[in-house]
């Protein structure tokens, strides 16, 4: 397997209920490294781009209101396999179908509140993590 890097976020809900601690413990205990972190509040702007993908669907102005609700921890993992390792982390979008012990499953109320957000893909993670951070805040560690 290749060493990857995919986008994580920690939505509004999950900051609400005080859970950076739990999920980032997730990650490690999985070989999830950690190499860039920060928190901040999406602006109107910055959620209708990163959410541009969705803007024909019926959820997409629910979703931009729920991701400036609040504050947002954004992170860069990389490890073996991290993008795949981080969605099975997450569990199902919708956390009645998550599997027990998921993220979504453990902490999610539904599947507009899911807790968390991880890339897709390879492409998508390389963009959604331009989108966030430079080069330059992403810190090399080894392992």
């Amino acid at each position: 397997m290749n060493v990857e890097r995919t986008l994580s976020i920690i939505k509004p809900d999950g900051i609400e209920k005080d859970l950076i601690g739990e999920i980032f413990r997730r990650f490690e205990g999985a070989k999830l490294r950690i190499v860039a972190a920060k928190m901040l509040k999406l602006s109107q702007e910055q959620a209708n781009q990163f959410y541009f993908v969705h803007r024909e669907k019926s959820f997409y102005a629910d979703l931009v209101s729920y991701m400036t609700s609040g504050p947002v921890m954004v992170q860069v993992l990389e490890g073996e396999g991290a993008i795949e390792k981080n969605r099975l982390i997450m569990g199902a979008t919708d956390p009645a179908e998550a599997d027990p012990g998921t993220i979504r499953s453990d902490f999610a109320e539904s599947i507009e509140r899911n807790i968390v957000h991880g890339s897709d893909g390879p492409l998508t993670a390389a963009e959604e993590i331009r989108f966030f951070f430079s080069e330059e805040d992403i810190c090399l560690r080894r392992p």
